[in-house]
């Protein structure tokens, strides 16, 4: 699993920077009610999503949290109210905030529960009339019908941790029920071959690949042998859900 402390420093320059965060902003923000005055954005990384979030709607008070002291670190320099936290314990008192959001981290959680976990603390938090928005099926979003992709395919895990199907199960057990989506690119983050070799030795798919033994350094170099190895193929369409809290 990649180490998002060592990481933080490098993550906005190498997934997409501010055209990818303003997306994803956008796209959020459209699925939030323009009554909503607190969100919580849980996995907030270095809160470029946060600010972005902020910045498109002035009123709305924006707070974050995330496990990573590196991340948070970096975000407290762009929106200030980042808590050094586990998404699936808040420290937050219930019915709280007007919206919570993950973006990109459900699909990290691989562990037993901790997809629910995280939807159950979202709905906790959630005043009645609040919103629950999240992307879903991430992985999948970068499936653009290219020879990564089909190189990809064998090494993949059976099921993704954040499926639409699954998430919508979770949020329903906790109360909430599903009232909308949006889609967004993921821009700058069309991956090239041999990008995608150095992330697979990595570790940075480690949470939807099967690589066991020698299948990291075997499936790097298939993917360094594709043809245009430096060439950006397509840029990943990503998918967000939003669930309502009764009220």
């Amino acid at each position: 699993m990649l180490d998002y402390n060592a990481e933080a420093a490098a993550y906005d320059a190498t997934r997409g920077g501010v055209p990818r965060a303003d997306a994803a902003a956008r796209a959020v923000l459209g699925l939030v009610p323009t009554s909503a005055r607190t969100l919580v954005d849980v996995g907030c990384g270095t809160g470029l999503v946060c600010e972005r979030i902020a910045l498109g709607r002035p009123a709305l008070r924006v707070f974050g949290t995330d496990m990573s002291y590196g991340m948070v670190r970096l975000a407290r320099q762009r929106i200030g109210a980042v808590a050094l936290a586990d998404a699936r314990r808040l420290p937050l008192a219930g019915a709280t905030a007007d919206a919570v959001s993950a973006v990109w981290l459900l699909h990290l959680l691989r562990g037993d529960g901790e997809v629910r976990a995280v939807v159950a603390e979202a709905a906790r938090i959630l005043r009645p009339g609040g919103v629950f928005v999240t992307t879903v099926d991430k992985d999948a979003g970068h499936h653009v019908g290219s020879d990564i992709d089909a190189v990809l395919a064998p090494y993949s895990a059976p099921q993704p941790s954040d499926s639409a199907e699954s998430v919508t199960a979770y949020a329903e057990s906790h109360g909430l029920e599903r009232v909308g989506g949006a889609g967004f690119a993921g821009h700058g983050q069309g991956r090239t071959p041999r990008r995608a070799a150095r992330s697979v030795l990595r570790g940075d798919y480690a949470a939807h690949l099967s690589l066991p033994g020698t299948a990291a350094e075997r499936l790097s170099a298939e993917l360094t042998a594709l043809p245009d190895p430096d060439r950006q193929r397509p840029d990943p369409a990503y998918r967000l859900l939003a669930f309502r809290r009764p009220g």
